[in-house]
């Protein structure tokens, strides 16, 4: 009864002109974002969130818009990777393997509608999974005290570099470099500067937007400079659109098998929708054997990992409304929008603004049927996006950063800083130095330091105090605590094992 209640609040909000207006809108930008190769749904949302505090959205609606863009991202991402064979962002890589050879078999408008199917169902059961286990996991949440928190914080960082990643140590120096950033301003206990190297402008702090646009939305900017903005790919052209019903049966019970399996992924820290969509697709590869064809431009090598990364894109915001850590590069975006919002994401988040959790999961589930929509009779609509010259889009880009930056903080050194964290951004990723982990660090390092003196200063000072609430009582051990810090250590060695045995297929090249 208590669900149906809160839905019904939800909806209430989901279902006013205005926020339904903004959902529409979202999944079309989002659309348009995950289409366009290199931009993503992480890209997407944080060009977007200047532009958001700009017009001075209230909470609900900032979130619906900017959720609305990073499931439309999503949705979009398999475009290019069917038709160009460049994944619109990593998730989406698996994509490549049976949608390309698919197109060029003269059946590219049927991988485009069987893989919007496949995302619809994949989002849609990750947002129902989303309201039925959100609710539950924010309980169990109140058991936790600092000592937990901070094992939690670890246990992200530890496997944010995940099965996905190349490099564990890269991963961790790149959580490194953001926890460095975090510390940047004045001490919270002692009020003194740090790092700051006597410039006044850092004593407030790195503010996450301007990190956040600098290290995605301006590095791309350089790398289209570097490439000279040239582009070697060629496109399949879709004809006329129909909906393969056949296909879309015989996939059925794939799709649910990856959403199941891309949901549950989302949910670790850390993991996100490309580790999502490797399970997926690795999953039904094997259970067909080699008589399914993956790899030949099979239905089933569609279906798969598109359910598997939409589903875990919903999975991922679980860990993020429940406990205030982000499963994905996406979301610890919209988690610095809520911190910004003065929004506490956690367990009390459910009881103290339903408004915001209830509205904007009741605005998923009419997103999810907009994008349907969207992605199967306009298909070509946003086919045609992709002939925009990468020499007008991305200065855009560029242009709509800045000035959204500044009419949210009016501060000429900020710009400097988006510059700054731009380079930075670029210079990493030309070193394959992964930049989620970097935002994570500048996102969560203020909190996880925090967490840490607390179970100190409760523990007077004893390393026990992170596994014991009360370290002079052997007792009264704290096995959350204990099982999170076991996992992070699991986390973070167990890849080094496990890639060998675990590798990551290639996109086919042309």
């Amino acid at each position: 009864m208590e669900l149906v209640d809160n839905l019904a609040l939800g909806f209430s909000i989901a279902l006013s002109p205005y926020t339904l207006m903004l959902a529409v809108l979202g999944c079309f930008i989002g659309t348009i974002v995950g289409a366009l190769p290199g931009l993503g749904p992480s890209n997407g949302v944080a060009i977007m969130i200047p532009i958001t505090f700009s017009l001075g959205l209230g909470a609900v609606p900032a979130l619906v818009l900017l959720t609305a863009i990073y499931y439309g991202a999503m949705y979009g991402g398999r475009i290019s990777s069917i038709l160009l064979n460049i994944p619109g962002d990593e998730p989406a890589l698996m994509t490549t393997l049976d949608g390309y050879p698919m197109a060029k078999n003269g059946r590219a408008s049927d991988a485009l509608v069987i893989s919007g199917v496949a995302s619809f169902v994949g989002a849609l059961l990750a947002t129902i999974g989303l309201m039925l286990l959100a609710p539950l996991l924010s309980r169990v949440a109140y058991e936790f005290g600092p000592g937990e928190y901070f094992a939690l914080y670890l246990l992200a960082f530890a496997t944010l570099g995940g099965i996905s990643s190349n490099n564990q140590a890269k991963a961790a120096l790149a959580s490194c470099i953001g926890l460095m950033i975090a510390m940047i301003g004045l001490d919270p206990n002692s009020g003194l500067p740090r790092l700051t190297g006597g410039n006044l402008h850092l004593y407030d702090g790195i503010d996450f937007l301007v990190a956040i646009v600098g290290l995605f939305a301006v590095s791309e900017i350089f790398f289209f400079i570097e490439s000279h903005g040239k582009s070697s790919a060629v496109g399949v052209l879709v004809g006329k659109v129909r909906v393969p019903w056949g296909d879309i049966w015989a996939t059925r019970w794939t799709m649910l098998r990856s959403s199941f399996v891309g949901f549950f992924a989302g949910v670790l820290p850390g993991a996100g929708a490309s580790l999502g969509s490797f399970m997926t697709y690795m999953m039904e590869k094997s259970i067909s054997g080699e008589k399914g064809g993956f790899g030949t431009g099979v239905p089933k090598g569609v279906a798969a990992p598109e359910a598997g990364n939409n589903a875990a894109a919903g999975g991922a915001l679980v860990p993020m409304l429940t406990l205030g850590v982000p499963g994905s590069g996406t979301t610890a975006v919209l988690l610095a929008v809520l911190v910004t919002l003065n929004i506490t994401p956690g367990p009390t988040l459910f009881t103290e603004r339903p408004d915001v959790v209830w509205g904007l999961i009741a605005s998923l589930l009419i997103a999810n049927f907009v994008l349907l929509f969207m992605n199967v009779p306009m298909v070509k609509i946003f086919v045609h996006v992709l002939q925009v010259p990468p020499a007008i889009l991305l200065p855009g880009v560029t242009m709509i950063s800045f000035v959204g930056i500044y009419s949210l903080t009016g501060s000429y050194f900020d710009l400097l800083l988006v510059v700054a964290f731009g380079v930075l951004g670029y210079l990493l990723r030309k070193l394959d130095i992964p930049t989620v982990p970097v935002i994570l660090g500048i996102l969560l390092g203020h909190q996880m330091e925090k967490q840490l003196r607390d179970a100190m200063v409760l523990s007077d000072g004893s390393a026990w105090g992170l596994i014991y609430t009360r370290p002079s009582d052997p007792t009264d051990l704290s096995l959350i605590a204990l099982g999170l810090l076991i996992a992070a250590v699991l986390g973070f060695f167990a890849p080094i094992f496990l890639r060998k045995f675990i590798k990551k297929p290639q996109a086919v090249t042309d």
